[in-house]
């Protein structure tokens, strides 16, 4: 471990280590949200809950890979993943930060599609270890065809957040190192905001949370930002737009206004393309609770989107990430906040169609992949060629944890199949 990284960790303050039981709050604010709930509305949602086929592989040890075991160490609560599969199907990164909502550190590397991780932290420039919140990565490709993968992070701590301060190095909003030769070597470049203050463009709560291609090869990045520095207030999602695969960004520009919606604060937004390419979707966490997650579409390249909507109940949750199956079908994870779920576990895979998705239908299964005794679940998805899914993400593994630990689950969508066969 590079010494600046030991100081940096021993200096970090108990009260940031500890557990936040995210979990536990969405849980009460989904249910406090069914019990406010006009009949209507509770009725539609039960109709929801009651069309879903129900799947727990929450307790499927087999199925749980250990990226990073957390404890009551200091550097052992492991939160926030994110991750990456190269154009092999078989190599992974996951890149995550050291207590919730804390700082960058930590990469590891997968070569045989999850089953088995190595830590790269020493690879990495000095400077990444000051990148805070939720570090996010990313494969992308220039007009020319060159594929890098980034990692962005919402910020780097400032001097004073610093105990052993880099002479010189990088500061601003959205930080971000870079590989061109597939994760072997990184480098820093500097970040693509200004300094820290509330007058940036690119002042955020969390960096890019997706970055979908666009027709016309650019891509296009999504974010969050509260009403002031921190989250306080009303949220405002915004977009940014990338020519290059990644070196220069467009001013951002408001995608989802909160302070435009009747009490709802969106974030975390995730989009992605129809199966038939004619339109994207983004789908928005709703922070404050109020009911179900909501989803805006655009049919031009996401020059304009259309008034966010209510999701299905089945895609309640928190930053979600999905893929396309073969048949057509969907799946997506993410934290759960359902109103009155019932789900086994809070990090859940809901199993539908975009057709279910646009027009609001409650899909066909919702599937508990994991537990937590406090702490977790945003997530990274992939599909291997042989049809397993592997989902990322971060859970408070053992009672006795203070930190979280980052996991791995898998599964085929063929078993999900065959148990809801059974089960009926």
């Amino acid at each position: 471990m590079r010494p600046h990284l030991a100081t940096l960790l021993i200096c970090i303050s108990l009260t940031q280590l500890h557990a936040k039981d995210e979990t536990g709050l969405a849980t009460k604010a989904a249910r406090r949200a069914f019990l406010d709930a006009p009949a209507e509305k509770k009725a539609l949602w039960q109709t929801h809950r009651d069309a879903l086929t129900h799947i727990d592989l929450s307790e499927d040890t087999s199925r749980q890979t250990i990226i990073a075991r957390g404890s009551p160490a200091p550097d052992a609560y492991h939160a926030h993943p994110t991750t990456a599969l190269l154009a092999d199907n078989k190599t992974l990164f996951c890149v995550w930060n050291v207590g919730h909502g804390g700082h960058a550190g930590p990469m590891a590397r997968s070569t045989d599609a999850g089953l088995t991780w190595t830590r790269l932290d020493d690879l990495l420039p000095a400077n990444y270890a000051n990148f805070k919140n939720c570090p996010s990565i990313y494969r992308l490709s220039d007009p020319q065809g060159k594929e890098r993968l980034w990692v962005f992070a919402a910020r780097t701590l400032v001097d004073k957040e610093n105990p052993n301060p880099i002479e010189g190095r990088h500061q601003g909003y959205m930080p971000r190192i870079v590989s061109e030769d597939n994760g072997l070597t990184w480098r820093e470049l500097p970040p693509i905001g200004g300094p820290v203050s509330k007058d940036d463009p690119f002042r955020n709560i969390m960096t890019f949370s997706s970055i979908v291609r666009l027709k016309d090869g650019a891509c296009l990045g999504l974010f969050h930002r509260g009403a002031g520095i921190g989250e306080g207030g009303t949220l405002q999602v915004l977009q940014s737009i990338t020519q290059d695969g990644g070196f220069t960004w467009s001013a951002p520009t408001i995608a989802c206004d909160g302070t435009q919606l009747d009490g709802k604060h969106p974030c975390e937004p995730y989009a992605f393309r129809s199966p038939d390419g004619s339109e994207l979707c983004c789908i928005l966490r709703e922070n404050r609770r109020s009911g179900t997650s909501l989803m805006m579409f655009s049919r031009d390249e996401g020059q304009t989107w259309s008034a966010p909507v209510d999701t299905p109940w089945g895609l309640t949750g928190d930053r979600h990430h999905g893929v396309f199956l073969p048949d057509g079908r969907m799946v997506v994870v993410f934290r759960n906040a359902s109103p009155n779920a019932k789900d086994k576990g809070g990090f859940i895979a809901w199993v539908g169609t975009y057709d279910d998705l646009r027009n609001g239908r409650p899909g066909q299964y919702r599937v508990s992949l994991l537990k937590t005794f406090a702490d977790g679940f945003y997530p990274g998805l992939h599909l291997l060629p042989d049809g397993t899914l592997v989902a990322t993400t971060y859970t408070t593994y053992r009672k006795e944890d203070v930190g979280c630990s980052i996991v791995s689950v898998r599964f085929k969508m063929s078993e999900i199949d065959a148990m809801a066969g059974a089960s009926k």
